[in-house]
């Protein structure tokens, strides 16, 4: 038998159409849901764990509402960056064409992060706290939001004969129809999500205790994941051969040792219901 027919035999089938339907005109996609979902999810989860750190409720919700709203622009920015070429002779696009798609992660998060450190600091917010309970549902977003990337096939990916390959049947598939490939943003991504949410919450904070570094180590271990998964992913802009999600990562992951260094040496605020725990 032919090793390209093994190779589908073995693999899993997803036939679900990226689309739920229409609701006034709107199309509602599986991936549209889950990143909401994402978005409730992990915003709920940081709000609650800064409560429980000491940060009220009110001042929790604050940051949240700041930082989507700044994640949604980061992440819109940061596509246009990558794809200047599809809009250098239509800056209109960049807002008009958003309904189509276009938004990259890491931008998300990059402009979360600013918004919220940005507006906390304004308001004197305990900012290592604050960005600790915020690491937790930063990641469960992520990992909420690739379940719709698992099921739309966004994210061209490198063939597998594996059999955990995912081969995409459905006609409105956006992944390359019938094709065996490894599942790198709906199955090695959601599951390394999870596994670094789990990290997160059931070693970092309950072992460090210096504000701030659970979410240096979130982003230490997101990147070092994301950097690896790249090796995968055919469908990302490079800047001399070097997909640019790997530039990203190394960055961030320089970032976070100076943050950890300059948090170490100036933690800032410490709420006593953190010094507690602690």
């Amino acid at each position: 038998m032919d090793l390209s027919a093994v190779a589908l035999l073995l693999s899993i089938t997803i036939d679900i159409d990226p689309d739920i339907g229409t609701i006034f005109g709107l199309t509602i996609t599986w991936h549209g849901l889950f990143t909401a979902i994402g978005i409730i999810c992990g915003v709920t989860l940081s709000v609650y764990l800064a409560r429980v750190d000491g940060v009220p409720s009110d001042v929790g919700q604050e940051i949240a509402l700041v930082s989507v709203v700044s994640a949604i622009v980061g992440a819109r920015l940061f596509f246009v960056f990558e794809h200047w070429d599809r809009f250098e002779n239509d800056l209109a696009a960049i807002v008009t064409d958003i309904t189509e798609g276009g938004i990259t992660l890491y931008g998300g998060l990059i402009g979360g992060v600013l918004g919220g450190v940005i507006y906390g600091a304004f308001h004197r917010w305990p900012i290592g706290i604050c960005l600790d309970a915020a690491a937790p549902g930063m990641i469960l977003g992520q990992g909420l939001g690739r379940i719709g990337d698992l099921i739309n096939g966004e994210h061209l990916a490198t063939a597998s004969d594996l059999p955990w390959a995912f081969v995409y049947v459905h006609p409105n598939t956006l992944a390359e129809l019938g094709q065996s490939v490894h599942p790198a943003a709906g199955g090695y991504e959601l599951v390394g999500d999870f596994v670094i949410l789990a990290v997160l919450l059931f070693v970092a904070r309950r072992f460090i205790k210096v504000p701030g570094w659970t979410f240096c180590s979130y982003m230490v271990m997101y990147s070092v994941m994301r950097f690896g998964l790249s090796e995968f992913r055919i469908d990302e802009q490079t800047v001399d051969g070097i997909p640019v999600p790997q530039i990203v990562a190394a960055v961030i992951i320089g970032l976070a040792v100076i943050l950890a260094a300059v948090i170490r040496r100036y933690p800032g605020q410490i709420t006593e219901a953190w010094e507690d725990r602690g």
